[in-house]
Parts: C-alpha cells; structure tokens; sequence
C-alpha cells in the first residue's frame, strides 16, 4: 500500500515539517474553530477553507507562490529606514536607507523612524529628527511616514513622571495603577501630537503609530486620541495606526473611547475606533502561535481578518511580519511560509496593503 503524500510546510516557528493533506486541512478547520471561538466572528465558509489548504500544498518556485498580477497590493513599514542599521549591521544614514527602499527594492513607502522606536524619546529630539526627515523627503518621492511606538511603560518611574502600574497593580493598588495609566496617556497623547507638528511642518506624508495596545487599553487610548487631535489640527497629514496583537489587554480594564470599553477588542472592533479617531490605514494584528502549523495559523488569521476587513472603511494593511498574521516567529522570515500568507490575506480577506 502506498504511503499517503507528505507536504513540506512549516510550524509558527518556522521548523520544516512534513504533513499529509488531512493533517494540513484538520488544522486548517481546528485554526478556523479557535477564531470563531475567541473572536465571536463568523466562520470561513468551506470554499475559503479549501483555498488555504490549496495554497497550502501547492508547489512553488523554491516554495515561494504569488498572487495574479492584477490582486498585486502596496506596502508599507515600520521603522524601516533603520534596519539596514539594526538588522545588517550597515552604518548608512538613514536618508540614504530610504533611497535605497525606493531605487533599489522598489519600496512603496518607508518609514523614517528612530532607532530608539517610541515617541517619548523623540520627542525631546523632535527638531532634529524633522531635520532628518526633510533631508530624506528632499532625495525621494516615495511616501515617507514617521514612525515610533507610544510604549506608555516608558513615562513610568524611575524614568518617567508616572508609578509604575505593573509594580502598583501586584500590590493590590488597583485605583492607584489605573489613575497611573491614565496620567500616562496624558503624557503620550502631548509628544505624540508635538511630534506630529514637526513631521507636518517639513511636509511629511504621515505619521505611524506602531504596535498599538502594547500596554494595554491605555495604549491604545492614547493612540485613538492622539489620532483625533493630529487630525484636527494636521488634516493633510496622514496617521496610520498598527496593532501589537489580536485583542487589547484590559490593563486599566475600565477605559472607552466614543463610549465603547477598549479591553477586550479584537480587530473588527478595533478598526471601527480607528475610523472615529480619524485614521487613514489600520494595521491589524493575529497572534502567531508558534506550536501550531502554519496551516492552522494562516486559518486562523484569515477568520479574523476576514471579518475585520468586512466591517472596516478605511484600508487595511495587515501587520504581515514576524511573529503575527501567520508569519513565523523567526528572525529570517521564511518565504515560502510569508508568501502563502500574503497570498491567502489578500485573495481570502481581501487586504489593500501589507
């Protein structure tokens, strides 16, 4: 009797794995089941389910597949003028960077971010920072964002003005730890928005607030109400919004934004708030499991995104990098893996960006 065919994909880590189709598709239906589960989102329907699995186990050049030319999208990035620093080692200036993206890998956009990735140290460099990014829009034509994470753990002691609600809360302290959050994002929402008058005022195309929710729904409260004041005073100015994980941690517990409480979102809830705050693109975020397949990761994903795209008005770029949206926890991102990925968000859930 012939032994049933194996194909070679991989585990969220990025380990190569063998698997047969029916290991690949029990996956594929147990990722769509916890999505479900969690999210309280409808499930993929059996045609969708099907095309995952065939995306899954079709060949590729070097594994790598692609969609048709005409369902090409754009892409955006964060912090990328600077990993050619961070991630190769190479002392290029960051204006330089950007015209590397843009002459040579074809960047869509790029951002001119700091290596120090978080708006309360850009802020106390804000003059310069405007400096370096007038010096990069003056060499490209290239859309270029500033970017930086608001990291509200950063205003607390004993570097910050605020207590230090993760010391605060395992003490029992609990309306002393959300009167702290709350302080905070006080502090987060006034750098932001300084920063955005300087990126404004050398002509930047936007400003992008990355990994959103990191700390929690202060987190992300500062970011929807810094979003709603930039674009207030800077309409011309666009403000991109990209998540840090699937659901907002209910670190204060009690905060709402236009009366809806925060804690607990996933990302068809998320997304209607960045819409109110006035954001131009929203970047969604599904949390890669690292034990399961890729099968069961990208399925899961595309039953979160899938729903989170239905409800959204605005373009969505999926946070499409390592360690979310199906892509392996892995330093190198394996191709063949973050193809199928980008292949299945854009043919299943239908994304405008990556």
């Amino acid at each position: 009797m012939a032994e049933e065919k194996k194909f070679i994909t991989r585990m969220g880590d990025g380990d190569l794995v063998r698997m047969t189709g029916q290991e690949i598709m029990d996956d594929i239906e147990d990722g769509v089941a916890d999505a479900v589960r969690r999210g309280k989102v409808p499930a993929l329907t059996e045609d969708e389910k099907q095309h995952i699995y065939d995306v899954m186990t079709m060949d590729g050049g070097g594994g790598v597949v692609s969609v048709p030319f005409d369902k090409k999208i754009v892409m955006t990035s964060d912090s990328g003028s600077h990993k050619f620093n961070a991630k190769c080692a190479l002392p290029i200036e960051r204006s330089v960077q950007s015209m590397i993206h843009e002459r040579v890998l074809g960047a869509d956009s790029i951002d001119v971010g700091l290596e120090d990735y978080n708006w309360k140290t850009v802020k106390g460099i804000a003059k310069r920072e405007a400096g370096v990014l007038k010096n990069a829009l003056m060499k490209t034509t290239l859309p270029l964002l500033y970017g930086a994470m608001p990291n509200l753990g950063f205003y607390t002691k004993p570097d910050g003005p605020v207590d230090n609600w993760a010391v605060l809360l395992p003490e029992g302290k609990i309306d002393e730890a959300r009167a702290a959050q709350e302080e905070a994002v006080e502090h987060s929402v006034r750098d932001i928005v300084y920063m955005a008058e300087q990126v404004d005022a050398v002509g930047g195309d936007a400003i992008h607030l990355d990994t959103v929710g990191a700390a929690g729904d202060a987190d992300f409260l500062a970011a929807l109400t810094a979003t709603e004041i930039v674009k207030e005073k800077f309409p011309n100015l666009a403000v991109s919004i990209g998540m840090s994980g699937e659901f907002v941690l209910g670190m204060h517990g009690k905060l709402t934004y236009k009366g809806k409480r925060l804690a607990g979102l996933y990302a068809h809830g998320q997304v209607e708030l960045a819409e109110e705050a006035g954001a131009s693109l929203f970047g969604p975020v599904v949390n890669t499991n690292t034990s399961m397949s890729s099968a069961w990761n990208i399925a899961r994903t595309c039953t979160f995104l899938k729903e989170c795209s239905k409800v959204a008005k605005i373009p969505l770029h999926a946070n499409a990098g390592m360690g979310v949206c199906g892509i392996p926890m892995n330093e190198s991102i394996p191709e063949d893996i973050s193809s199928r990925v980008d292949k299945c968000l854009i043919e299943i859930c239908n994304m405008d960006g990556l």
